[in-house]
């Protein structure tokens, strides 16, 4: 299994679909100045946070469970910012819809950006032929408010190329999370 570089991100999103939307190259400057970093690098690719978010909040006073999971604990909310509250976290999605080929495993990774601040980005792995907007758990681990934006980059996706085709994808499997849009909470 070998990480991929950049030509090969570029082909597969490309002439494969893989991301969408999709930027070749690594993009510092936006509309109103220097924006964090997104787009292809020379061995992954820097997704950026789309204007919808999830805040975690407690004023019901509820229970996290995996299995029964209540969504009157957060708080929905459009913007090019989230601030996240002290010792907290929230919910937000990825820009951009993946597509990923059956013999590809893809492992997110914080930008260092955010990384230096104490908020943690948590993703997990994108399994063969799964295909959907990836959901993103910021944590604030600091007594602060923290600050989040969109439409910036925020996390890097690393591709790994099998040397072999899985016998079961995610597809295959009719994964819970196959074809998510938006921001998807917990499933059971």
């Amino acid at each position: 299994m070998a990480i991929k570089s950049d030509r090969w991100i570029r082909r597969m999103a490309v002439e494969h679909g893989m991301i969408d939307p999709f930027e070749p190259g690594q993009v510092r400057e936006g509309e109103h100045g220097r924006v964090i970093s997104y787009g292809t690098s020379s061995y992954g690719y820097d997704v950026r946070c789309a204007d919808e978010f999830k805040i975690f909040t407690n004023i019901n006073s509820a229970i996290v469970d995996p299995k029964n999971f209540d969504s009157n604990s957060f708080v929905d909310l459009k913007s090019d910012v989230c601030i996240i509250p002290p010792n907290s976290f929230a919910l937000a999605r990825t820009v951009e819809y993946f597509r990923i080929p059956r013999n590809t495993l893809i492992v997110c990774v914080g930008k260092s950006t955010y990384a230096r601040c104490g908020i943690i980005v948590n993703v997990t792995p994108l399994e063969p032929e799964w295909e959907g907007h990836v959901t993103l758990e910021f944590s604030n681990t600091t007594p602060l408010p923290a600050k989040i934006y969109a439409n910036e980059g925020v996390a890097q996706i690393l591709f790994f190329e099998s040397d072999e085709v899985c016998e079961t994808s995610y597809k295959d499997r009719g994964g819970k999370y196959q074809g998510q849009r938006g921001v998807t909470l917990p499933r059971s």
